[in-house]
């Protein structure tokens, strides 16, 4: 019964989800005004190479055949997912001859470790504190909190990180100003290295923690609050059950459930890269990566990114999907 009613139609759905997503990231790169073969042949004039017409015109199919471009998009297409179960994306255009699954390696531990971690703990924190002042909404400490949450929570990402930068970064020094390590430091399994990683990550990681518990904390007041309306909870106080009890064990529980679909989406989203986040700071994750590939017309690039945090985000919502009865015993494999 499970397996036919409830998890066959999810793996449909989970590989329908792939592969028209995939799909789209094929095709809305093509519709671009930029060519990367165009640009490439440009880069090689400007820097004073001489080329000829029939050796631009070799040159052309050349770096047409090297990028996976040669064809029609429907050959192209059928090339690119040949290349894809075997995880070739191909050669970048702006890192040449680098292939782009190479870039991805280096960037990718860089995201998920900074990422992962702050999501984990902006999720912890929002939640727990926020399902407290929900439930507790007309103590004082709760609306200086809400008051306090109210003035960070619509300040733009991209004020506040270059606020946090300039006042630890600049003013006070206490921080790096950019990058993941300290230049020319090479990688290590030992203290120093670990608290130099540890140094450079503070500011982004307290910039999104920050923003992310604030957001957290909204959603899960706001959520607490309709929970505290229902009858249950009217009737264990009328119990006599102990408050704590009734606010961690019942409530803040119930307001978990939504949140814990949530943090799935959140935790799929991390194969994407924060994009602002690594501009601001200049971290050397998939964010940064993503953007230099969409400022270079960087197809191969793009679409490697793309597509694996497509498979992060679908495979995340799946999981969550088949365990999601785990958490919440009143729903059922149907």
């Amino acid at each position: 019964m499970f397996v036919k009613r409830y998890l066959i139609p999810r793996l449909i759905q989970y590989f329908l989800v792939i592969f028209f997503g995939i799909t789209i990231v094929f095709f809305i790169p093509r519709f671009a005004p930029t060519n990367p073969v165009q640009r490439t042949i440009a880069e090689l004039q400007s820097r004073g190479s001489y080329l000829d017409p029939a050796s631009v015109q070799e040159t052309i199919d050349d770096l047409k055949e090297l990028y996976g471009l040669e064809g029609s998009w429907l050959e192209q297409y059928g090339a690119f997912w040949k290349r894809l179960f075997t995880g070739d994306f191909g050669i970048s255009f702006f890192q040449f001859p680098t292939p782009v699954i190479d870039l991805i390696r280096t960037a990718l531990p860089w995201t998920v470790n900074l990422l992962f971690w702050t999501t984990m703990i902006s999720w912890a924190i929002g939640n727990v504190i926020g399902g407290m002042a929900g439930y507790l909404n007309r103590k004082r400490w709760s609306k200086n909190f809400d008051a306090i949450i109210m003035v960070i929570r619509p300040i733009p990402y991209y004020i506040f990180a270059l606020v946090l930068l300039i006042l630890f970064a600049y003013v006070f020094r206490l921080f790096p100003i950019s990058g993941g390590t300290t230049i020319g430091r090479k990688a290590a399994f030992n203290i120093d290295y670990i608290l130099d990683v540890l140094r450079h990550a503070f500011l982004p990681a307290l910039s999104l923690i920050i923003l992310g518990g604030a957001a957290w904390f909204q959603t899960s007041k706001l959520i607490v609050q309709n929970v505290n309306a229902e009858d249950f909870v009217q009737y264990a106080q009328l119990g006599g059950i102990k408050e704590r009890r009734i606010m961690f064990k019942y409530v803040i529980r119930n307001a978990m459930l939504p949140q814990i679909t949530n943090l799935a989406l959140s935790l799929g989203q991390i194969l994407s890269g924060a994009l602002i986040t690594e501009i601001v700071f200049s971290y050397p994750g998939i964010g940064t990566l993503l953007f230099r590939a969409i400022t270079t017309g960087d197809y191969n690039l793009i679409m490697g990114i793309t597509v694996i945090s497509i498979l992060g985000i679908t495979t995340m919502v799946l999981i969550i999907d088949l365990l999601y009865p785990l958490f919440d015993p009143r729903i059922k494999y149907k």
